[in-house]
């Protein structure tokens, strides 16, 4: 449950759950920005893995009055409930061509993780991913959980370009570029999805709670799906 509720700035709070990735935490989490949406004053809040910040207006409401809104919730929700409710709010399959052109970095995590590039496409398309946020750039979904032995760290040197729709490993995490844009991860494929259009409601093409499977297809696939922009 929650471990602290700290003035954060003049207009904030930051609410720390356990200081851990988990989904179960995440789902308390969850929990309490749902129910926070409905209390007048807030601007705006920032979930993450397992804190939540609360900007408001102070014209409106008071650091104090956050604090009870959210001890009245701590005290009278059902933790049990939360902790067993899938939240994942979509599901969705994500193509991703592992093929050596798209994927420069399947090596490295071959050698850091000792086990064989197959094996490694095998446990990223057998596990069902979790969105626990979405933040770094608008649409970058930032997802888990690889198992324990498929633990990598980040590059030493980052790229100064990361190709958009490029599929990175960092640690046991997974996550898509949405943008041509500078990135530490391990690439180990790209996906021929849109990530993040402005045109669409709500532009980002994955949220916080969602799950994603990814699905092996051939440089050849990849290359008509990203004409149809799937």
């Amino acid at each position: 449950m929650i471990h602290s509720i700290n003035a954060y700035g003049d207009s904030a709070i930051l609410v720390n759950f356990e200081q851990k990735i988990n989904r179960t935490i995440h789902r308390e989490v969850m929990a309490l920005y749902h129910t926070m949406t409905s209390v007048p004053g807030i601007r705006y809040m920032i979930p993450a893995y397992c804190s939540l910040t609360i900007v408001f207006d102070t014209q409106e409401t008071s650091i104090d009055a956050l604090k009870e809104s959210i001890e009245s919730w701590e005290t009278h929700v059902d933790l049990k409930t939360i902790r067993s409710t899938n939240t994942k709010s979509k599901q969705h399959i994500i193509p991703v061509c592992y093929d050596a052109e798209m994927a420069p970095d399947l090596e490295e995590v071959s050698n850091q993780t000792g086990k064989t590039i197959e094996e490694i496409i095998n446990a990223h398309t057998t596990t069902e991913f979790y969105v626990y946020m979405v933040g770094f750039m608008p649409g970058f979904a930032y997802m888990g959980d690889m198992p324990a032995e498929y633990y990598c760290n980040r590059k030493s040197q980052p790229r100064t370009r990361v190709p958009q729709g490029s599929v990175g490993l960092s640690g046991l995490q997974t996550g898509i570029y949405p943008f041509d844009t500078p990135g530490g991860w391990q690439i180990i494929g790209r996906a021929p999805m849109t990530l993040f259009d402005t045109t669409r409601v709500p532009p980002a093409l994955l949220a916080m709670g969602d799950s994603i499977r990814f699905s092996r297809v051939s440089t050849s696939e990849y290359m008509q799906m990203l004409q149809r922009d799937v």
